[in-house]
C-alpha cells in the first residue's frame, strides 16, 4: 500500500510538470501568433519565431512538451497568417509541411540536448565519484592506527558515499565491524563473502559484496548497502584493502617492536645481573681453594669444596657467556683473528668439558689433522663447548657422544652427534632464539635457553651458520661452518 502510495505521488508530480512546461511553450506561441497578426506579419518570420520556441521546449523540456507545443504553432499559422485568415483549414498542405518540420526539430534537437544532457549528468557524476573517493583516500591517511580500523573505515564509507549500510570483516582479527541500517538476516554478509571466498552483486536488494584483496592475499571483505557505480565501487574496495592491510602491518610492526623492546631490556637486565655475579663468584672461587690450602679438610668436607669449586666455575662460564652473548648483539664485541688448528681447539674443549661428559665417551674423527681455521678461539670454544653441554644433557645413559670436523669446498664442518630424543621439526629454527626451549627439553635437563643462541651469533659473526638434524632412530647432530679463510670477521 505504502509503494502504491508513492507511485501515485510521482506520477501526479510528473504530470503536473508536464502540463506546466507544455503550457508555458504554449502561452509563448499563442502570444507570439497573436502579436505577428496585430502588426501584420507575413507566414514567414512568425513561422520562424515558432521554430525558435519548438526548439527551445525541445532543449529545455523534451520532445513531448515540444510536440505539443508545435501543434498549436501549426494551428496558429493556419488561423492567423494562412487564407482565409481567422480560419482553420487543417486540408492545406503547408499546415502538414509546417507541423512535420516543427516535429522534425523537435525530434532531433531533443535527442541531441537529451544525450548532451545525459553526458553532462554522467560527468558531473564521475566527477562527484573522483571527489569521494579522493576524500576517501585522504581520510584513511588519517585514521587512528592504533584503534581498529574496521569501524573507523565503515563510518568513513557511510559518510562519504551517502549508503545506507557498510559491513567490514578484518581476517586478521576475525570480527565484523558495521554502520548504517541491516536487518537481521543481512548482518553477517560481510562475514560470509570472504569465507566463501566470491564476490556477490544483489541488485534487487541494492547490496554489494566483496573480497578485500591486497595482491593474491585476502585481507577481509566488505558489504555495502546501497546504489553505487560499478566502477565505483571497486576503487572503493580497493582503498578499503590497502587501508586494513596497512592496519594490519603496522599492527604486526608494533607487536615486533615490542617483543625487540622486551628483548634489549631482558638482555640488558641479564647484562647487569652477569655483571653483578661476577665479583661474589670470584669471592666464592678464591674462599673454595683457600680451604683447599687450609688442609686438614675429612673426605666429606673435601668432596663438598671440589662441588662449590665445580659449580661455581660452571656459574662463571655462564655468566661469561651472557657478557659474551651481550657484546655479540651490540656490535661491541672485537673478535681475535688467530689460526687456530681445528684438532687443538677439538681436544681443548673435551678436557674442558670433561667432567661433565661422566656416563657418555666422547669419539673423535678429524680428518685432516692439519686443518686449522682462522678465528676468535674464545668464542668457538664456547660455541663447542655448547653442542658438547647439550650433547651430554640429552643424550641418554651410556650412550657415546660423536665429535667431527672435515673440510667441504671452502668451508669447515665440525659436528657434534648424540642419541637421545629427537627435536621436532617445529623447533629446529626456534631452538637458537634466545630463551627458547623445546617442550621436550624441558623436562630432561635444566637449562636457560641462551646457549644455542650464542652459538649462532658466534658463528654469524665469523661469517659461519648453525644448524641442526635430528631423527628417533639416528639420533641428533648439530653442525657449525665456517669459511675456511675465516673472510673478513666483524
Amino acid at each position: 500500500m505504502k509503494i502504491g502510495n508513492i507511485l501515485g505521488v510521482q506520477i501526479r508530480r510528473t504530470r503536473a510538470q508536464f502540463i506546466g512546461q507544455s503550457f508555458a511553450g504554449c502561452w509563448v506561441v499563442a502570444l507570439l501568433g497573436f502579436s505577428g497578426y496585430i502588426l501584420h506579419f507575413n507566414s514567414a518570420p512568425v513561422g520562424f519565431l515558432f521554430l525558435l520556441v519548438v526548439v527551445s521546449e525541445a532543449i529545455l523540456c523534451g520532445f513531448w512538451q515540444a510536440t505539443v507545443v508545435s501543434i498549436l504553432a501549426c494551428l496558429c499559422l493556419d488561423y492567423f497568417f494562412y487564407p482565409p485568415y481567422l480560419t482553420l483549414n487543417i486540408a492545406d498542405p503547408q499546415d502538414w509541411v509546417a507541423l512535420g518540420t516543427f516535429e522534425l526539430s523537435a525530434l532531433v534537437v531533443s535527442r541531441i540536448s537529451s544525450r548532451e544532457q545525459r553526458s553532462s549528468h554522467e560527468a558531473a557524476l564521475q566527477r562527484t565519484a573522483m571527489e569521494q573517493l579522493y576524500e576517501l583516500s585522504r581520510s584513511t591517511l588519517l585514521i587512528n592506527l592504533h584503534q581498529p580500523p574496521g569501524p573507523q573505515l565503515t563510518q568513513l564509507i557511510r559518510r562519504i558515499f551517502l549508503v545506507e549500510g557498510v559491513a567490514i570483516f578484518a581476517a586478521n582479527s576475525g570480527r565484523c565491524d558495521r554502520a548504517g541500517d541491516w536487518s537481521d538476516d543481512e548482518v553477517d554478509l560481510a562475514k560470509e563473502c570472504f569465507f566463501l571466498n566470491a564476490d556477490n552483486e544483489d541488485p534487487e536488494n541494492h547490496t554489494s559484496q566483496r573480497l578485500l584483496r591486497v595482491g593474491t592475499n585476502t585481507v577481509g571483505a566488505i558489504a555495502i548497502l546501497g546504489s553505487l557505480d560499478s566502477l565505483v565501487t571497486d576503487a572503493l574496495v580497493s582503498l578499503a584493502a590497502i587501508t586494513l592491510d596497512r592496519c594490519v602491518s603496522f599492527e604486526n610492526e608494533s607487536r615486533i617492536e615490542a617483543a625487540h623492546q622486551s628483548e634489549r631490556l631482558r638482555a640488558a637486565v641479564l647484562d647487569s645481573l652477569a655483571h653483578a655475579f661476577k665479583t661474589p663468584l670470584t669471592a666464592i672461587q678464591t674462599a673454595s681453594s683457600g680451604l683447599r690450602e687450609v688442609g686438614s679438610l675429612n673426605t666429606p668436607q673435601t668432596s663438598l669444596v671440589s662441588l662449590i669449586e665445580e659449580e661455581s666455575s660452571q656459574l662463571n662460564v655462564l655468566c661469561t657467556r651472557l657478557l659474551q652473548t651481550a657484546k655479540l648483539e651490540a656490535g661491541q664485541m672485537s673478535l681475535g683473528r688467530e689460526h687456530i688448528p681445528i684438532s687443538d681447539l677439538v681436544s681443548k674443549v673435551i678436557r674442558e668439558q670433561s667432567g661433565r661428559m661422566a656416563g657418555h665417551p666422547v669419539e673423535i674423527t678429524v680428518s685432516n689433522p692439519g686443518l686449522t681455521i682462522e678465528g676468535d678461539c674464545e668464542l668457538l670454544s664456547m660455541a663447542l663447548l655448547q653442542f658438547l653441554d647439550n650433547a651430554a644433557k640429552y643424550s641418554y645413559p651410556g650412550e657415546a657422544v660423536k665429535v667431527a670436523a672435515w673440510e667441504s669446498h671452502a668451508e669447515v664442518l665440525m659436528s657434534v652427534h648424540n642419541v637421545g630424543p629427537a627435536i621436532p621439526i617445529s623447533d629446529r629454527e626456534r631452538i637458537f632464539q634466545r630463551f627458547y626451549r623445546s617442550d621436550g627439553s624441558k623436562d630432561m635437563a635444566a637449562g636457560t635457553g641462551i646457549g644455542l643462541s650464542a652459538v649462532k651469533m658466534a658463528a654469524e659473526a665469523h661469517h659461519g651458520h648453525v644448524w641442526v638434524i635430528s631423527d628417533a632412530q639416528e639420533g641428533t647432530t648439530f653442525f657449525l661452518s665456517l669459511p675456511q679463510t675465516g673472510g673478513s670477521i666483524q
